[in-house]
This record gives structure tokens, C-alpha cells and sequence, in this order.
């Protein structure tokens, strides 16, 4: 706690009039959560209120004026349009990076071992949406290897796809390998690196937060050390 104050600046804080707000790719529920409760540990005072999401989902409320003071996306892409529309204040950093692996139900009953095999006949199979930073990743990795995929739904976030194959609607689908990891009704099966696309996650305050200070103190603790390694706990690869 002592290094997270000193990166972050823990003056004793006095109640704060204003959560944290932080806008987070859907992606990065368990270790922004951690993140969240080692923040106001580390900050007396401190409230952290976290947002989750598919990333697009997230810009359009950005744009709608949400009044976010952190956005943390699952790819540059729609940070960059974030930064376009003046949504941001100061410079995107890219502070993790994901690979992709497919989900498949507990026990992979349908014996899915690679890409190929999401081409099979009778399977039931989605993706992302290919607006969503996983979905167009997806859609990346199986050009690459070549497989054609009809996705059955494309889904709004990383989140509700793991959903569908975990209450069995779907037998298999490409999310993060992060997605796939303590949950005990789905397994997950690598891509290989031949086919992998990284994701790499940017961060920044955002324009129209109540706590821009906050907001700042709280990016700055994410890319710190003490963040990275809570990171790093949940299976996240450096930026």
C-alpha cells in the first residue's frame, strides 16, 4: 500500500462529493473489481463506482454525455474515437494485453479442439459482434486460419457470449482467454499462435467526469506497478 500511495498520491482525502466513475470493457469486470478495492484501500475517502460493458456500448453513452471520469477499452480503435470526439482529456496508454481462446461448455462434449472445428455442421456457434473489439478480433483469427463461421447471435460483449455457452444455447464461441478462466461451466481451448490476434487495452480520464483529479489518480494507479500485478493475478499479459 505504501508504494500504491506514493504512485498515486494519497493525500488524506475528505469524503468525496463524487464516486470514481468508471466506464470498463466487459472484459475486465474481475480484475477492474479487484482494482477498484485496492484503489480506495489505498486512498482514504476514495469511492470507485465501475461501469461495465462492451466497449462500443460504453462510447455511445461517452458520447451521450455519461459523466465517466475513466474509459478503459478493449481496443484502440474505439479509444481513438473517443479521442476524435474530444471525449478524453489528455493521451490514451495502453495498460494490458488478452489473447483469444474459444469457450466451449464444461467437459467440451462436442470435442472441439481448433477454428476448424467451429465450421463444423450442426454446431451452434456466435460471436461477437463485429463492432465489439472481441468480435472483430474473432473475425481476425478465423481469416487467418482460413475457417468460415455463420455466427448463430452477434452478441453485445465477451460477457453475454460466455453467458450462452455456460447456460448451453450455444455450444462454443471466441472470447479472451481471461473470460474462460474460474468458471466452472465452461473450458476454454487455445488459439493457436499462429492465428491469435492480441488485444491490447487503452485507458484515459474522460472529458465529462465530476472527478477528473480522480479519475487521474486512478488511471495512474492502474498502470503503476501494483496495478499491473493485479492484473498480471488475472491472467492479463503486459501492454
Amino acid at each position: 500500500m505504501v508504494v500504491a500511495c506514493s504512485l498515486v498520491g494519497c493525500a488524506p482525502a475528505a469524503a468525496a462529493p463524487h464516486p470514481i466513475v468508471v466506464f470498463a470493457a466487459a472484459s475486465l469486470t474481475a480484475p477492474f473489481q479487484a482494482l477498484a478495492a485496492a484503489f480506495e484501500q489505498a486512498v482514504p475517502g476514495s469511492a470507485v463506482e465501475l461501469h461495465f460493458a462492451g466497449t462500443p456500448s460504453l462510447l455511445v453513452q461517452l458520447r451521450e454525455g455519461a459523466p465517466a471520469d475513466v474509459f478503459a477499452a478493449a481496443d484502440e480503435n474505439n479509444m481513438q474515437r473517443a479521442a476524435a470526439a474530444d471525449l478524453l482529456v489528455g493521451a490514451a496508454q495502453v495498460f494490458a494485453s488478452n489473447h483469444l481462446a474459444i469457450v466451449v461448455t464444461a467437459g467440451n462434449p462436442q470435442r472441439i479442439t481448433g477454428l476448424e472445428d467451429l465450421a463444423r455442421d450442426g454446431l451452434r456457434v456466435a460471436l461477437c459482434g463485429p463492432e465489439v473489439p472481441a468480435g472483430s478480433y474473432a473475425r481476425q483469427a478465423l481469416a487467418k486460419a482460413g475457417v468460415e463461421v455463420r455466427s448463430l447471435s452477434d452478441e453485445p460483449s465477451v460477457t453475454a457470449l460466455v453467458a450462452k455457452v455456460r447456460l448451453g444455447e450455444l455450444d462454443a464461441g471466441i472470447v479472451y482467454a481471461t473470460d474462460v478462466t474460474d468458471v466452472a461451466e465452461v473450458a476454454g481451448v487455445a488459439v493457436p499462435e499462429a492465428f491469435d490476434v492480441r488485444a491490447r487495452y487503452p485507458i484515459a480520464v474522460a472529458a465529462a467526469g465530476l472527478q477528473r483529479d480522480g479519475g487521474a489518480r486512478f488511471v495512474a494507479f492502474v498502470l503503476s506497478p501494483a496495478g499491473r500485478a493485479i492484473l498480471r493475478d488475472f491472467g492479463f499479459g503486459a501492454p
